[in-house]
């Protein structure tokens, strides 16, 4: 029997197999990133959302991402979603409250979380000697009589009372809203109907507005209060209302546009018995409250009554719905965007919004997410990539809350009316903080509740990924070098053996 040697493998054979490994390497990375290039991507929905989303956008087209939003209102971008007129949609509400039954259901849809924010009670009005007055405070039902006409002129004894005795003048209320359909409206009134069901459903029966869902548009009954003023735009809303036009009006409209435009916001009496404004340490303790269904979308009854003392109490998150399937536990939405091209511009650009997108959030109105959510957005990228989820943390995501803060501008001011027991002409004494006031920017408390339900983000697992993060492609380019490395050997050997037996 001929002694067993391997046949050596020549340098040309080596290299050639040196060159199919490098390439089998290069093609698996490449599929890893993504096989597409990024294309346009065009959304529409939410101007609740809208000053965020111009930051987004912004940023996105610097880094060389064609992101296209219009703020067009929750209802109208929905339905454009589910029509397959838009690559994704805006919204605070889920698609039953907002679009027609059964718009989503033939494309399918998942709820990205995207911010936090809130409506605040925007207002122009001034005492008896001509003071704009920048200290309102509106408990929960005087604002729920407001806006619903039970309470028409400045001067009623409720506005009164809860301004420490301040009468103002006899002057009629405009309640200026928002025309059309209007998540904001919905979100709204939907405040306005839990904590006062008593004055909202009345109401609501005698303007023949709905009282099972959300309402959505009140120009269909223009009386439903006696004086008001629609503006198409939440911008709009701000600006009429900061203007000398503005004079004797009260409007509800997300806080960055009362920053925006320095429309002065109410200070709001919480379920608590604090008074607050909804800057994000306030909108963030008020979200511990919410509860999150199963496919994200939220149940805010909580917030409008949280007890937590800081808690602003007209709170919601904010959604990007973009494609998936419909099923409960929503195990992938891969391939379903017909041009990969879109898939890959969104999950790089809700990546960006997860993280670096939520550091300024505090300074332009919102909160940023809590950091269960922001995981929940990169388990979502996830869904549309079919790669592992990322596991997001302080050492890789920039959101300020995966730290224990809420970012610079977060803090709210010291109530101004705290120790005061009745104010004098108009006049304000300053002394003394309320405790709804009184924190520091970025010290809400992220650490308890994850901000929306009751897990604990720190024990959080992703939804449907578990097991180690090892990406798909490393394995099998470990796979491919093992082959190319031994093939020539086996074949060697087995061509040794033949002629042996030969």
């Amino acid at each position: 029997m001929v002694a067993f040697r391997p046949r050596r493998i020549g340098t040309r054979s080596f290299r050639f197999a040196a060159a199919v490994v490098c390439m089998a390497i290069g093609l698996v990375a490449f599929a890893d990133v993504g096989s597409a290039a990024p294309s346009r991507v065009n959304g529409q929905g939410s101007s609740y959302v809208a000053l965020a989303m111009q930051q987004w956008v912004a940023d996105a087209q610097t880094s060389g991402l064609q992101v296209n939003y219009l703020p067009t209102g929750s209802p109208q971008g929905l339905t454009a979603f589910g029509q397959s007129l838009a690559d994704f949609g805006g919204t605070e509400a889920e698609f039953s409250a907002l679009a027609s039954p059964g718009v989503g259901d033939s494309r399918g849809y998942q709820y990205v979380p995207s911010v936090a924010g809130a409506v605040s009670v925007m207002y122009n009005v001034s005492d008896s000697a001509g003071r704009k007055i920048d200290y309102l405070h509106l408990s929960r039902r005087t604002i729920a009589r407001i806006f619903t006409g039970d309470i028409s002129r400045w001067n009623d004894p409720a506005i009164a009372a809860d301004n420490r005795g301040l009468v103002l003048p006899d002057q009629p209320i405009t309640v200026v809203y928002r025309g059309g359909q209007s998540g904001t409206t919905g979100l709204f009134y939907d405040f306005v109907a839990n904590v006062a069901p008593d004055i909202f459903g009345p109401w609501a029966s005698r303007n023949r507005f709905p009282t099972s869902v959300r309402i959505i548009q009140l120009d269909s009954s223009p009386s439903f209060v006696p004086k008001s003023q629609a503006f198409q735009g939440s911008d709009q809303i701000a600006q009429f209302i900061a203007s000398g036009q503005g004079q004797w009006s009260i409007g509800y409209d997300e806080f960055g546009y009362s920053k925006t435009y320095n429309a002065p916001s109410a200070w709001v009496e919480n379920a608590a018995g604090e008074w607050v404004l909804p800057y994000a340490e306030n909108i963030s303790a008020a979200l511990e409250s919410a509860t999150l269904r199963s496919d994200l979308s939220q149940e805010l009854s909580g917030v409008y009554n949280s007890g937590n003392p800081k808690a602003y109490p007209i709170s919601a998150y904010s959604y990007i719905v973009t494609q998936c399937t419909n099923s409960a536990d929503r195990p992938t939405c891969k391939g379903l965007y017909s041009n990969p091209g879109v898939t890959e511009t969104l999950a790089t650009w809700l990546r960006y919004i997860a993280c670096d997108g939520q550091v300024n959030m505090a300074r332009i109105g919102y909160s940023p997410l809590p950091p269960n959510l922001s995981q929940e957005v990169a388990n979502s990228i996830a869904r549309l990539t079919g790669q592992p989820a990322e596991q997001l943390g302080a050492d890789n995501c920039s959101n300020p809350r995966f730290s224990g803060s809420v970012g610079d501008g977060g803090g709210s001011p010291p109530d101004p009316l705290a120790g005061v027991t009745k104010i004098g002409g108009g006049v304000v004494s300053t002394a003394g903080a309320g405790a709804a006031g009184t924190a520091a920017a970025g010290t809400s408390g992220a650490t308890k509740s994850a901000g929306g339900g009751s897990t604990d983000w720190r024990k959080a697992t992703p939804v449907a990924y578990t097991g180690p993060n090892i990406p798909t492609s490393n394995i099998v380019a470990l796979l491919l070098l093992l082959l190319v490395m031994f093939l020539p050997i086996g074949f060697g050997i087995f061509r040794s053996r033949r002629k042996s037996e030969v």
